[in-house]
Protein backbone atom coordinates (compact mmCIF):
# COMPACT_ATOMS: atom_id res chain seq x y z
CA UNK A 1 0.00 0.00 0.00
CA UNK A 2 1.44 3.29 -1.06
CA UNK A 3 1.08 6.57 1.09
CA UNK A 4 0.54 8.08 -2.06
CA UNK A 5 -2.58 6.20 -3.84
CA UNK A 6 -4.75 3.34 -3.72
CA UNK A 7 -5.56 0.60 -6.31
CA UNK A 8 -8.82 -1.33 -6.76
CA UNK A 9 -9.89 -3.55 -9.07
CA UNK A 10 -12.96 -4.56 -10.94
CA UNK A 11 -14.18 -6.46 -13.87
CA UNK A 12 -10.83 -5.96 -15.15
CA UNK A 13 -10.65 -2.42 -14.34
CA UNK A 14 -7.95 -0.99 -12.25
CA UNK A 15 -8.62 1.80 -10.37
CA UNK A 16 -5.37 4.04 -9.10
CA UNK A 17 -6.53 7.11 -6.81
CA UNK A 18 -4.55 9.64 -5.65
CA UNK A 19 -5.26 9.76 -1.93
CA UNK A 20 -3.23 13.23 -0.48
CA UNK A 21 -6.97 14.88 -1.10
CA UNK A 22 -5.56 17.58 1.86
CA UNK A 23 -2.48 17.96 -0.15
CA UNK A 24 -4.01 18.24 -3.05
CA UNK A 25 -2.89 15.27 -4.56
CA UNK A 26 0.71 16.30 -5.14
CA UNK A 27 3.49 13.99 -6.01
CA UNK A 28 5.53 13.60 -2.85
CA UNK A 29 8.48 10.94 -2.51
CA UNK A 30 6.52 8.34 -1.44
CA UNK A 31 4.55 8.94 -4.99
CA UNK A 32 8.27 8.46 -7.37
CA UNK A 33 9.08 5.22 -5.49
CA UNK A 34 5.75 3.68 -5.86
CA UNK A 35 4.06 4.64 -8.74
CA UNK A 36 6.34 3.14 -11.49
CA UNK A 37 6.66 -0.48 -9.78
CA UNK A 38 3.08 -0.43 -9.60
CA UNK A 39 2.03 0.90 -13.04
CA UNK A 40 4.62 -2.28 -14.38
CA UNK A 41 3.03 -4.82 -12.01
CA UNK A 42 -0.29 -4.05 -13.57
CA UNK A 43 1.48 -4.13 -17.41
CA UNK A 44 3.20 -7.66 -16.21
CA UNK A 45 -0.22 -9.96 -14.28
CA UNK A 46 -2.38 -9.74 -18.01
CA UNK A 47 -5.40 -9.07 -16.06
CA UNK A 48 -6.09 -5.20 -16.22
CA UNK A 49 -7.55 -4.64 -19.79
CA UNK A 50 -7.76 -0.97 -18.27
CA UNK A 51 -6.56 1.92 -16.34
CA UNK A 52 -8.60 4.74 -14.93
CA UNK A 53 -6.57 7.23 -12.72
CA UNK A 54 -8.27 9.61 -10.33
CA UNK A 55 -8.06 11.76 -7.11
CA UNK A 56 -9.48 12.43 -4.30
CA UNK A 57 -10.72 15.54 -2.97
CA UNK A 58 -11.26 18.64 -5.04
CA UNK A 59 -8.16 18.26 -7.28
CA UNK A 60 -6.39 15.71 -9.60
CA UNK A 61 -3.49 16.70 -8.88
CA UNK A 62 -0.81 19.62 -8.10
CA UNK A 63 1.98 18.45 -9.26
CA UNK A 64 5.55 17.90 -7.35
CA UNK A 65 5.05 18.55 -3.50
CA UNK A 66 7.36 21.32 -2.76
CA UNK A 67 9.18 18.72 -0.52
CA UNK A 68 10.62 17.65 -4.00
CA UNK A 69 12.44 20.96 -3.63
CA UNK A 70 13.55 21.11 0.06
CA UNK A 71 17.01 18.97 1.40
CA UNK A 72 18.32 16.86 -0.52
CA UNK A 73 17.56 18.36 -4.62
CA UNK A 74 19.69 17.59 -6.50
CA UNK A 75 22.90 19.80 -7.48
CA UNK A 76 24.55 20.87 -10.71
CA UNK A 77 27.72 22.38 -9.80
CA UNK A 78 30.04 19.90 -11.10
CA UNK A 79 30.22 17.12 -14.19
CA UNK A 80 29.49 14.34 -11.70
CA UNK A 81 26.78 16.24 -10.21
CA UNK A 82 24.81 17.01 -13.32
CA UNK A 83 24.95 13.70 -14.49
CA UNK A 84 23.06 12.30 -11.46
CA UNK A 85 20.44 14.92 -12.05
CA UNK A 86 20.10 13.76 -15.29
CA UNK A 87 19.57 10.43 -14.06
CA UNK A 88 16.74 11.94 -11.50
CA UNK A 89 14.90 13.24 -14.41
CA UNK A 90 15.12 10.36 -16.04
CA UNK A 91 13.84 7.81 -13.76
CA UNK A 92 10.88 10.23 -13.43
CA UNK A 93 10.04 10.35 -17.18
CA UNK A 94 10.33 6.74 -17.20
CA UNK A 95 7.57 6.59 -14.13
CA UNK A 96 5.16 9.12 -16.28
CA UNK A 97 6.06 6.94 -19.65
CA UNK A 98 5.26 3.77 -17.73
CA UNK A 99 1.38 5.02 -18.72
CA UNK A 100 2.16 4.81 -22.86
CA UNK A 101 4.21 2.51 -22.67
CA UNK A 102 1.33 -0.26 -20.78
CA UNK A 103 -0.41 -3.01 -22.98
CA UNK A 104 -3.71 -1.47 -21.64
CA UNK A 105 -5.33 1.84 -22.16
CA UNK A 106 -5.25 4.73 -19.21
CA UNK A 107 -7.54 6.93 -18.89
CA UNK A 108 -7.40 10.15 -16.87
CA UNK A 109 -10.26 10.95 -14.82
CA UNK A 110 -9.57 14.99 -13.98
CA UNK A 111 -11.28 17.47 -11.62
CA UNK A 112 -10.38 20.94 -10.48
CA UNK A 113 -6.55 21.74 -10.84
CA UNK A 114 -3.99 19.23 -13.47
CA UNK A 115 -0.91 20.80 -12.78
CA UNK A 116 2.84 20.45 -13.05
CA UNK A 117 4.15 16.54 -13.14
CA UNK A 118 0.04 16.30 -12.72
CA UNK A 119 -0.15 17.24 -16.25
CA UNK A 120 2.46 15.58 -17.54
CA UNK A 121 0.80 12.15 -15.89
CA UNK A 122 -2.40 13.13 -17.79
CA UNK A 123 -1.09 14.26 -21.10
CA UNK A 124 1.02 10.40 -20.76
CA UNK A 125 -2.88 8.67 -20.27
CA UNK A 126 -5.04 8.03 -23.36
CA UNK A 127 -8.02 9.51 -22.71
CA UNK A 128 -8.63 12.21 -20.66
CA UNK A 129 -12.41 13.12 -19.34
CA UNK A 130 -12.45 15.95 -17.02
CA UNK A 131 -15.35 18.09 -14.95
CA UNK A 132 -16.21 21.14 -15.92
CA UNK A 133 -14.15 23.22 -13.22
CA UNK A 134 -10.99 21.24 -14.08
CA UNK A 135 -7.70 23.28 -15.55
CA UNK A 136 -4.85 22.34 -17.23
CA UNK A 137 -1.44 24.34 -16.99
CA UNK A 138 2.31 23.88 -17.05
CA UNK A 139 2.89 25.02 -13.80
CA UNK A 140 6.82 25.02 -13.90
CA UNK A 141 7.03 27.99 -16.51
CA UNK A 142 5.33 29.81 -12.89
CA UNK A 143 7.76 28.66 -10.62
CA UNK A 144 11.11 29.11 -12.63
CA UNK A 145 11.59 25.98 -14.90
CA UNK A 146 10.90 24.41 -17.76
CA UNK A 147 8.24 21.30 -17.57
CA UNK A 148 10.68 18.38 -18.14
CA UNK A 149 8.88 14.89 -17.74
CA UNK A 150 7.08 14.77 -20.83
CA UNK A 151 4.05 17.14 -21.73
CA UNK A 152 6.16 19.50 -23.52
CA UNK A 153 6.59 16.28 -25.94
CA UNK A 154 2.49 14.99 -25.72
CA UNK A 155 0.92 18.03 -25.23
CA UNK A 156 1.76 19.83 -29.02
CA UNK A 157 -0.04 16.40 -30.71
CA UNK A 158 -3.24 16.73 -28.40
CA UNK A 159 -3.61 20.28 -29.46
CA UNK A 160 -2.80 22.64 -31.77
CA UNK A 161 0.97 24.05 -31.02
CA UNK A 162 0.26 27.60 -30.71
CA UNK A 163 -2.20 26.19 -27.34
CA UNK A 164 0.56 24.47 -26.43
CA UNK A 165 3.13 27.39 -26.96
CA UNK A 166 1.30 29.50 -25.17
CA UNK A 167 0.48 27.32 -22.06
CA UNK A 168 4.18 26.67 -21.76
CA UNK A 169 5.58 30.51 -22.20
CA UNK A 170 2.56 31.92 -20.56
CA UNK A 171 2.00 29.55 -17.81
CA UNK A 172 -1.92 30.02 -18.30
CA UNK A 173 -4.66 27.80 -17.12
CA UNK A 174 -6.05 25.85 -19.99
CA UNK A 175 -10.08 25.53 -18.68
CA UNK A 176 -11.66 21.77 -19.36
CA UNK A 177 -14.18 23.25 -22.13
CA UNK A 178 -11.46 25.00 -24.09
CA UNK A 179 -9.47 21.37 -23.19
CA UNK A 180 -12.59 19.70 -25.09
CA UNK A 181 -12.89 22.23 -27.60
CA UNK A 182 -9.21 21.48 -28.79
CA UNK A 183 -9.16 17.89 -28.50
CA UNK A 184 -7.25 17.52 -25.06
CA UNK A 185 -10.49 16.51 -22.98
CA UNK A 186 -12.50 13.43 -24.62
CA UNK A 187 -15.63 14.50 -22.56
CA UNK A 188 -16.88 16.90 -19.98
CA UNK A 189 -19.07 15.94 -16.58
CA UNK A 190 -20.44 18.38 -14.33
CA UNK A 191 -18.50 17.52 -11.10
CA UNK A 192 -15.58 15.13 -10.52
CA UNK A 193 -18.31 11.95 -9.66
CA UNK A 194 -19.44 12.32 -13.25
CA UNK A 195 -15.92 12.51 -14.70
CA UNK A 196 -14.87 9.23 -13.16
CA UNK A 197 -18.52 7.98 -14.34
CA UNK A 198 -17.82 8.79 -17.81
CA UNK A 199 -14.15 7.11 -17.36
CA UNK A 200 -15.56 4.08 -15.82
CA UNK A 201 -18.30 3.75 -18.82
CA UNK A 202 -15.38 4.34 -21.30
CA UNK A 203 -13.22 1.83 -19.59
CA UNK A 204 -16.19 -0.77 -19.55
CA UNK A 205 -16.47 -0.36 -23.54
CA UNK A 206 -12.73 -1.41 -24.02
CA UNK A 207 -13.08 -4.50 -21.94
CA UNK A 208 -15.50 -6.03 -24.41
CA UNK A 209 -13.11 -5.99 -26.91
CA UNK A 210 -10.38 -8.14 -27.68
CA UNK A 211 -7.22 -7.58 -25.69
CA UNK A 212 -4.76 -7.93 -28.15
CA UNK A 213 -6.82 -5.89 -30.59
CA UNK A 214 -6.80 -3.21 -28.36
CA UNK A 215 -2.80 -3.47 -27.21
CA UNK A 216 -1.99 -3.57 -31.02
CA UNK A 217 -3.99 -0.61 -31.89
CA UNK A 218 -2.57 1.41 -28.83
CA UNK A 219 1.22 0.59 -29.93
CA UNK A 220 0.30 1.05 -33.97
CA UNK A 221 -0.80 4.58 -32.45
CA UNK A 222 2.21 5.28 -30.48
CA UNK A 223 4.89 3.83 -33.01
CA UNK A 224 2.98 6.48 -35.71
CA UNK A 225 3.49 9.61 -33.47
CA UNK A 226 7.50 9.95 -33.59
CA UNK A 227 7.63 7.37 -37.71
CA UNK A 228 6.74 8.22 -40.84
CA UNK A 229 2.85 6.85 -42.73
CA UNK A 230 5.41 4.11 -44.55
CA UNK A 231 7.31 3.24 -41.35
CA UNK A 232 4.17 2.97 -39.27
CA UNK A 233 2.42 0.91 -42.04
CA UNK A 234 5.19 -1.65 -42.05
CA UNK A 235 5.24 -1.50 -38.60
CA UNK A 236 1.38 -2.01 -38.08
CA UNK A 237 2.09 -5.12 -40.75
CA UNK A 238 4.46 -7.06 -38.54
CA UNK A 239 2.33 -6.03 -35.78
CA UNK A 240 -0.94 -7.56 -36.93
CA UNK A 241 1.26 -10.87 -38.19
CA UNK A 242 2.45 -11.21 -34.55
CA UNK A 243 -1.19 -10.53 -32.88
CA UNK A 244 -3.71 -12.21 -35.37
CA UNK A 245 -5.77 -14.54 -33.28
CA UNK A 246 -8.59 -16.17 -35.44
CA UNK A 247 -10.36 -17.02 -31.75
CA UNK A 248 -11.05 -13.63 -31.08
CA UNK A 249 -12.43 -13.08 -34.10
CA UNK A 250 -14.71 -15.95 -34.33
CA UNK A 251 -15.61 -14.73 -30.37
CA UNK A 252 -16.65 -11.13 -31.66
CA UNK A 253 -18.23 -12.41 -34.40
CA UNK A 254 -20.25 -14.90 -32.39
CA UNK A 255 -21.20 -11.86 -29.79
CA UNK A 256 -22.51 -9.90 -32.36
CA UNK A 257 -24.66 -12.10 -33.38
CA UNK A 258 -25.95 -13.43 -30.12
CA UNK A 259 -26.43 -9.95 -29.29
CA UNK A 260 -24.13 -10.37 -26.02
CA UNK A 261 -21.10 -9.07 -24.84
CA UNK A 262 -18.12 -10.91 -25.97
CA UNK A 263 -15.53 -12.75 -23.49
CA UNK A 264 -11.79 -12.64 -24.11
CA UNK A 265 -8.94 -14.33 -22.45
CA UNK A 266 -7.03 -11.77 -20.61
CA UNK A 267 -3.19 -10.67 -21.91
CA UNK A 268 -0.55 -13.44 -21.12
CA UNK A 269 1.45 -12.46 -18.01
CA UNK A 270 4.82 -11.15 -18.55
CA UNK A 271 7.69 -13.33 -16.91
CA UNK A 272 8.86 -12.34 -14.17
CA UNK A 273 13.19 -11.97 -13.38
CA UNK A 274 14.80 -11.94 -10.64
Amino acid sequence: MSDAFEISHSAQIAHLKFTRADKSNAMAHAFWSDFHPAIAELNRDGQTRVLVISGEGRHFCSGMDVSMFMGDTPKTVTPDDREAFVEVVRTMQIAISALEEARFPVIAAVQGACLGAGFDLAAACDLRFASRDAKFRIEETNIGMMADLGVLQRLPRLVPEGIAREMAYLGKSLPAEEAHRFGLVNGLAEDAAGALDLAMAAAKQITLKAPLAIAGSKASITYARSHSTQESLAHTCLLQSALWKPEDIMTAFGARTQKKDAEFQPLKALAKFP
